[in-house]
């Protein structure tokens, strides 16, 4: 590669980052934490920037499945690590984070990018059997993994046993990896669209060398975010505790953190009038990170014979059916406006606020 190429703000970046975190940069003075969050955030933009070069050669949908595995299993890592140190809340740790990438993705993600891409075009559309396909098996992960564990009666509260948990893991990768072959073999002219006249034509695309160093990058980018976020995250948990908001707020947090940078890409990829891959990526991450996430969380619990908390409170399943129906409609015409985001920015606003305010 070119010099120039090797000096460019999303190689130099990442480098410092994990270097910054490596050599403990991170410590309880106000300038590294400073310096931390600023790393963190170019860093979130450097994984928007090599996670577009990937999708770009490998096409749709390929590049957002990468993006949305890749997080998921850094989501994991972090989820599982705070697990296994058996703080405070350690229990319902893997809920809280799950449920509320959920809810980012299905109200925050899919809000903005409806809001941006209706703002400049005023009408953008995509192919509805692909959002029905994400929403369905969506809302049977959804109600298998968050709702159904109040209503068994095996065990008080909402756990599974272990038998359960191993039977729901196993129908979340059935389902999962159903998707995956409907997405990639069967009908992949589902979640592929022509790109508009209007839209301005695609640089060539990037040499397999390019390729594979973006997705290296792209990982070590993902990783860095993560880490830093957990570095970070005593700070985030003294903020909230002076704020005197439930420690419920941190995991909400930390979830918006982990994804920056699908976020980015889903609205970049909006605002050039490609709502299909915002779709695509938003919904995506979503089904991942519940088909992927829990039955590796259960593994873990299983293992260590970690209590597992799964079943949501009858607010959060308020919040969540109220989100998943917003949803549905909204993308149920093939076409979307400004209202839909709007409207799915105020299910966020009000998850957050009662999240503060329960």
């Amino acid at each position: 590669m070119k010099l120039k190429k090797l000096l460019h703000w999303s190689i130099i970046f990442p480098v410092i980052s994990s270097a910054f975190y490596l050599l403990g940069g991170l410590n309880d003075t106000i300038f590294s934490n400073i310096v931390g969050a600023i790393l963190l955030f170019a860093t979130v933009l450097a994984a928007v920037h090599h996670a577009e070069v990937v999708a770009h050669k490998v096409g749709e949908p390929y590049g957002t499945i990468i993006l949305a595995i890749c997080i998921t299993i850094l989501e994991v890592g972090l989820i599982i690590s705070f697990m296994l140190s058996g703080g405070e809340g350690a229990m319902t740790y893997a809920r809280d984070t799950v449920f509320a990438a959920v809810m980012i993705i299905l109200n925050g993600i899919l809000g903005i990018c409806i809001l941006v891409g209706s703002r400049k075009y005023k009408e953008q559309f995509f192919i509805t059997n692909s959002a029905t396909t994400y929403l369905v098996s969506l809302i049977a992960i959804l109600v298998l993994t968050l709702i159904l564990p109040n209503y068994t009666s095996s065990i008080r509260g909402p756990f599974y046993t272990e038998s359960q948990l191993v039977f729901i893991s196993s129908a979340c990768l059935v389902i999962y990896g159903s998707f995956l072959m409907f997405q990639t073999v069967r009908h992949r002219n589902y979640f592929v669209v022509e790109e508009p006249d209007n839209t301005t034509h695609e640089a060539a695309p990037p040499t397999i060398l390019e390729t594979v160093i973006s997705l290296v990058l792209l990982i070590i980018c993902l990783a860095v975010v993560i880490f830093m976020a957990k570095g970070l995250s005593p700070v985030i948990e003294n903020f909230v505790e002076n704020v005197g908001a439930p420690r419920a707020l941190v995991g909400v947090i930390i979830a918006f953190v982990v994804l920056l940078p699908e976020g980015l890409a889903a609205i970049r990829a909006a605002s050039n009038n490609q709502i299909q891959t915002s779709i695509n990526l938003g919904l995506g991450s979503a089904l991942a990170s519940l088909g992927l996430t829990i039955p590796a969380i259960s593994v873990v619990c299983i293992l260590y014979d970690i209590p597992f908390v799964l079943g949501l409170d009858m607010k959060s399943i308020i919040l969540l059916v109220l989100s998943i129906f917003t949803v549905m409609l909204s993308l149920s015409r093939g076409k979307t406006n400004h209202l839909y985001g709007t409207v799915l920015l105020v299910n966020l606003a009000a998850y957050i606020f009662t999240v503060i305010v329960p």
